[in-house]
C-alpha cells in the first residue's frame, strides 16, 4: 500500500516517525532498538533522512589545510531497505536536490526501485554546513520542483540523458514539505504557499510540515492552502522538545516561534530532564488538539528524542 493510500484509508489519525541512518562508522543496531519500541503504536510508514556531504578542512602541519567532503550519515537506501524487510512496514526515503547530480540522484531510484520502495519524499535539502548560501551539486536539481520533474520523468520510462528504459518498474509515490511559518528564504506566506500549490499540481500527492509548536498556525496554514486550491494532505510534523538548550537552538536552525507558555514553562526548568517532561506533556496536549481536528496522520522528528516521542505516542494512540 502507497502512504498515500494508507493516510486516506485511515480510520483514525495515522502514526508515523522520521528516523537518521546511523552515523558512519556505527551500527544500525541501537536504532532497530528503537524502532523496536516504536511498532507498538503500529506506525503506518517510517521515514529515513538523507544527509549530503559536508566540507571538511584538514590541518597539513605546515599551515596549509586540504579541503574534502565527509558524508556523516551514509546508508540511506541500505537502511529503509533493512527497515522495510525487518518490520514490513513502508518506508519513505528522503531524496535531496543538494549535494546531488541528476545523475546521483537517477541511480538513488534505480536503487530503491529494485528494492521494492516506491514510497519517498522529495526536499531540496537544508544548507551545507558553514556556506550562506544553499548550493545545489553541479549538474543538480536546483530545487523541489526540478526534483519532482525528474522523478516524474523516470516514472515515465526516461533516464536523465533521454534514453527510454527498456522496462519501466513500479512509479514512485512521493511526497514534499511544507512550512506553517513559511520558509526561511520565502519573502512571505503568499509565496511560500505558492510554491507548495505548485509542488501539488506538479504530482505531489501529501506535504509533511516543518516542526511547530503552536497549533494555530497549523491550523491557519491548511486554511490558507485550502483556499488557494491546495487539496492535497498536510501532515503535521511534531518534535518533542527535551533539552533546555533547544530553547534557542531550534528557533535558530528551523526559523520557529516557541509559544510563551511553553518558554515559560521551559524556563522553571533546572536539568534536561524535567525539561523533558515539560516537552513531553506539551506534545501530548499537541497532538490531542491536532486529533480533535480530524488531521489524517501525526509524524514524529525522534532526532534524540525517542523516549519522549514513545511517551507522547503512549498517550494519544
Amino acid at each position: 500500500m502507497r502512504v498515500i493510500d494508507y493516510i486516506k484509508s485511515s480510520k483514525e489519525t495515522a502514526f508515523s516517525f522520521e528516523v537518521l541512518p546511523p552515523l558512519k562508522g556505527t551500527c544500525a543496531e541501537r536504532l532497530f532498538g528503537n524502532i523496536d519500541r516504536l511498532m507498538e503504536f503500529n506506525p503506518g510508514y517510517i521515514n529515513i533522512t538523507t544527509h549530503h556531504s559536508e566540507p571538511v578542512y584538514r590541518d597539513m602541519g605546515n599551515g596549509m589545510f586540504s579541503l574534502s567532503s565527509i558524508r556523516r550519515r551514509p546508508g540511506t537506501v541500505a537502511i529503509a531497505t533493512a527497515i522495510h524487510h525487518r518490520y514490513n512496514v513502508p518506508v519513505v526515503p528522503h531524496i535531496l536536490c543538494n549535494g546531488y547530480t541528476l545523475e546521483d540522484t537517477e541511480y538513488v531510484l534505480i536503487d530503491l526501485q529494485l528494492s521494492g520502495i516506491n514510497d519517498i519524499l522529495l526536499l531540496r535539502g537544508d544548507k551545507c554546513k558553514g556556506d550562506a548560501n544553499t548550493a545545489p551539486a553541479k549538474c543538480g536539481n536546483k530545487n523541489a520542483i526540478d526534483l519532482i520533474r525528474q522523478v516524474n520523468r523516470f516514472n515515465e520510462g526516461f533516464f536523465v540523458d533521454g534514453s527510454a528504459m527498456k522496462e519501466r518498474g513500479k512509479p514512485f509515490s512521493f511526497g514534499v514539505a511544507c512550512y506553517p511559518e513559511k520558509h526561511e528564504e520565502a519573502p512571505n506566506m503568499e509565496s511560500d504557499l505558492a510554491v507548495l500549490k505548485m509542488k501539488a499540481d506538479a504530482g505531489a500527492e501529501y506535504a509533511v510540515t516543518q516542526m511547530f509548536f503552536d497549533n494555530r498556525k497549523y491550523f491557519s496554514f491548511v486554511e490558507r492552502a485550502r483556499a488557494m486550491g491546495i487539496d492535497i494532505p498536510i501532515i503535521p510534523g511534531i518534535k518533542p522538545i527535551h533539552r533546555l538548550s533547544q530553547l534557542n537552538v531550534l528557533p535558530k536552525t528551523f526559523r520557529v516561534d516557541l509559544p510563551g507558555e511553553l518558554v515559560a514553562e521551559i524556563g522553571k526548568c533546572k536539568d534536561d530532564a524535567s525539561v523533558a517532561q515539560v516537552g513531553r506533556e506539551w506534545g501530548i496536549r499537541q497532538c490531542r488538539e491536532l486529533m480533535e481536528h480530524g488531521v489524517p496522520s501525526i509524524h514524529f522528528y525522534t532526532i534524540n528524542a525517542f523516549d519522549s516521542v514513545y511517551d507522547i505516542a503512549k498517550a494519544i494512540y
